[in-house]
């Protein structure tokens, strides 16, 4: 090879490698992505919710308007809590690995949820998208608490949050 093709033939070998990299790249992210997505099971119709919600204490609604909700981290719909369980008609942003939280405050943003994380209860797995109905742990007071927060873990991502009742 010519001194003169070397500096090409390095700058074609770069762009190959840098392209390469970034289609490995956004392949990942878009598996990250899909994934939850492709294994979720079923969520609850409507009527197993509004039949596993009808006696409930409390309700609140998730809003896409919250501070640290986005185009990937949102919810929206209705979520009501009774002594055994919490219930939720709506959407969530797909992701991986959410759990949800009684909350003693309400918190709208990723800083909030941290510092006051320690005071908080997580209930579950929110493993569906649409709808869901997640038990509490036996001997939960919901009267104790004033949210529920869904929070991404692995990720420590907010999603949403519902205020049920004004704290005392």
């Amino acid at each position: 090879m010519s001194d003169t093709a070397r500096p090409a033939f390095r700058r074609r070998m770069l762009m190959l490698i840098a392209s390469h990299a970034l289609v490995l790249l956004v392949g990942f992210a878009a598996g990250i992505y899909a994934l939850p997505i492709l294994i979720a099971p079923d969520g609850p119709s409507a009527r197993q919710v509004a039949q596993a919600a009808a006696g409930s204490t409390y309700s609140g609604e998730f809003r896409r308007d919250l501070k640290d909700s986005d185009a990937l981290h949102w919810g929206e719909g209705t979520v009501t809590v009774s002594p055994r369980q919490i219930t939720f008609t709506g959407r969530l942003a797909p992701g991986p690995d959410y759990k949800l939280y009684l909350s003693p405050e309400f918190v709208e943003t990723e800083a909030d949820f941290k510092r006051l994380k320690a005071t908080m209860l997580r209930v579950g797995d929110v493993k569906t998208f649409d709808n869901f109905i997640v038990a509490l742990p036996t001997g939960t007071d919901p009267s104790r608490y004033s949210s529920v927060i869904v929070w991404c873990e692995t990720f420590d991502q907010f999603i949403s949050a519902a205020r049920y009742r004004d704290p005392a």
